[in-house]
């Protein structure tokens, strides 16, 4: 089995960072909760791309998202093919409305 290179957008990358934050101040139990689910779903997606749902209301073409239920975030992401990787696109807390503006 062939796994891909994973890539975080900067946008992503930014929403990580401040989700990891909010957690570690607010979750004393589990304060690296956000790295350990983001490293497993990264595994996941990199050797299964399309593990995850397609995302709907999204004007990006091939984007899934993957609902990480310890956490209660989905990642946003899509299958790129040149080269071929995994784009991480955006960790959205599922209690927000609607997705990210993606």
């Amino acid at each position: 089995m062939i796994e891909l290179r994973v890539d975080v957008a900067a946008v992503a990358n930014q929403q990580i960072r401040e989700a990891e934050s909010w957690w570690k101040q607010n979750r004393p139990a589990a304060p690296g909760a956000i790295a350990e689910e983001l490293e497993r779903a990264s595994t996941l997606i990199a050797s299964q791309p399309r593990i995850g749902t397609r995302a709907r209301n999204v004007a990006l073409p091939g984007v899934r998202r993957l609902y990480i239920a310890r956490i209660r975030y989905y990642l946003f992401y899509r299958v790129a093919d040149d080269p071929p990787r995994i784009e991480i696109l955006s960790l959205w807390h599922a209690s927000r409305g609607s997705g990210p503006p993606l």
